[in-house]
């Protein structure tokens, strides 16, 4: 098995370096792959901000990804619930925050947007904060 890199990751979903994408190409058809939560947060963050991908495109290129038969993700089943939280409008880091979190844990966020859209995408125990002055 293989433990890939974020970079090895943007090579293979954008082809900018037609050299490395193949290189990263061939790996992905030769060997068992295994992606750590943190290379997809990092992929996830670089796709958005550097190549201007959409949140969906994120998704799309996620979802096809981890499809492969010969990649596996680091805890799959919050990676899953994750992609499924992005698909309702959900950032993927912030799926990934909440989907990582610890069974019965509350999730709490100064943001109040983010949680009135997670609530609105399904997930439970979030709860907004205030500061008292």
């Amino acid at each position: 098995m293989v433990a890939v890199d974020t970079n090895v990751l943007v090579r293979l979903l954008t082809a900018d370096d037609p050299k490395q994408a193949s290189v990263a190409q061939s790996l992905f058809a030769a060997a068992p792959i295994w992606i750590a939560k943190t290379v997809l947060l990092e992929t996830s963050w670089v796709l958005r901000s550097l190549y201007g991908f959409e949140e969906s495109a994120v998704h799309d290129a996620f979802t096809k990804l981890l499809g492969l038969k010969n990649v596996q993700a680091e805890d799959e089943q919050s990676v899953s619930a994750a992609l499924t939280l992005t698909a309702r409008g959900i950032e993927f880091a912030d799926a990934m925050h909440l989907s990582s979190r610890s069974p019965g844990a509350v999730f709490v966020s100064f943001d109040k947007s983010f949680v009135n859209r997670a609530r609105r995408a399904g997930a439970s125990d979030v709860s907004g904060m205030s500061a008292r002055d």
